[in-house]
């Protein structure tokens, strides 16, 4: 089915006369009653990325403040978590139970690429709204047109590819350049947007490493990229891997100009574990503000979060995965607020091709703002580096 035949459909599927209620009691949406609204998520309990489950503990937390609130037009939200490891077989298995055992309406920020990519096919052949993946890969947008019932939500990682780029000509245009990317479609994005984005320089990329995100150590791949020369590494990997990657880096005595992904840049759980003066220099690509950046102490939607926090998910590291979390909560949120009483899946997704808001933890600048022809939710990106204490915005 092409973009535009899937976009009619959406729109034209009207019951004149018919109220939005008994629309979808009529049909039957799975996960939606007269008093609830369910809701299904896969993520990382478990394993080597467990550290993402930060991003489901801080939705369900959102979701628990708006139920204390009232809910959505008088329905509470419940979401039903399951762990799958980052394993996309157990991905599929789980989004299947999910559907057919659990009966949610839909599902909401389901981590990783290569799990979320698994899991696809099936959500669109059952028809159920794949909404929001933690994942920032190109096939999100590419691919919509064959699979409209999955929508990304944070930048491209192509996207992210091309500004850390573009940032390079600017400041290094002789720079040597080593590549260190996660071997799936995320960390395969990533590379494609660089190269893309330093077009007839592409030659100086001297080092190309991979690494899955089950590898214990990518100690080997840093030694080989100090070998090639290079005076730039592009980093892009799970907070393990980016942990273990700065850490040898210094320790060998390797000083490269160090970018790292936005999904990673965590000042307590990724920097302070490698030593912050170890840090020191980073650049990376951003779209949220970090909880842990001095810069926001007095900004007041960083003040109303950790309060939120404070009151709704108590313990929990406030770090960036966890500001994740909240802001797509809050999108979902939005979705259902506009979904008022037609809460068949068609509906959904349609409101999903309809948003215009800020949300209070994004930087300054940016916006959410979708239609038919631009559904990905958040394309802008700010590059910000660490001055050993804290990020900062740059201007370059």
């Amino acid at each position: 089915m092409h973009k535009r035949q899937f976009i009619t459909t959406l729109s034209g599927v009207t019951l004149a006369g018919i109220s939005g209620l008994t629309r979808a009691q009529r049909l039957g949406t799975p996960g939606v009653t007269g008093s609830e609204i369910k809701i299904g998520q896969t993520l990382p309990l478990s394993g080597p990325a467990a550290s993402y489950a930060t991003n489901g503990k801080a939705m369900a937390a959102w979701f628990d403040l708006v139920n204390a609130e009232g809910g959505i037009n008088g329905r509470k939200l419940k979401l039903v978590q399951l762990d799958d490891g980052y394993s996309p077989p157990k991905t599929v298995e789980q989004s299947r139970r999910l559907v057919e055992r659990e009966q949610v309406a839909f599902i909401a920020l389901p981590v990783g690429t290569p799990t979320g990519v698994a899991a696809r096919g099936y959500f669109n052949s059952a028809k159920v709204p794949q909404l929001f993946i933690g994942s920032g890969a190109a096939t999100w947008t590419d691919d919509v047109a064959k699979f409209p019932w999955s929508l990304g939500w944070q930048p491209l990682f192509t996207d992210e590819g091309r500004t850390l780029a573009k940032h390079i000509l600017q400041t290094r245009p002789n720079a040597k350049v080593a590549v260190l990317y996660q071997n799936d479609d995320a960390g395969k994005d990533l590379l494609r947007g660089l190269k893309d984005g330093l077009g007839v320089a592409v030659k100086q990329i001297v080092r190309e490493e991979s690494h899955e995100v089950t590898d214990p150590t990518v100690d080997s791949q840093v030694i080989s990229m100090q070998a090639s020369g290079a005076d730039v590494l592009v980093m892009w990997g799970s907070p393990k891997a980016t942990i273990q990657s700065l850490r040898k880096a210094h320790d060998i005595g390797w000083r490269p100009t160090i970018y790292i992904n936005q999904n990673s840049s965590s000042v307590p759980t990724v920097l302070t574990s490698v030593g912050l003066d170890k840090a020191k220099g980073v650049i990376s690509a951003a779209f949220l503000k970090d909880p842990a950046d001095p810069t926001w102490k007095n900004d007041p939607g960083l003040q109303a979060w950790s309060a939120f926090m404070d009151k709704y998910n108590r313990g929990a590291a406030k770090d960036y995965n966890a500001v994740y979390g909240t802001c797509v909560a809050q999108t979902v949120v939005q979705v259902l607020k506009q979904c008022a009483n037609d809460l068949t899946r068609e509906n959904i997704v349609r409101q999903t091709r309809r948003l215009d808001l800020e949300l209070p933890m994004m930087l300054p600048g940016l916006r959410i703002k979708t239609s038919d022809a631009h559904p990905h939710p958040v394309t802008g990106l700010r590059l910000q580096q660490f001055d050993g204490t804290s990020w900062k915005l740059m201007s370059v």
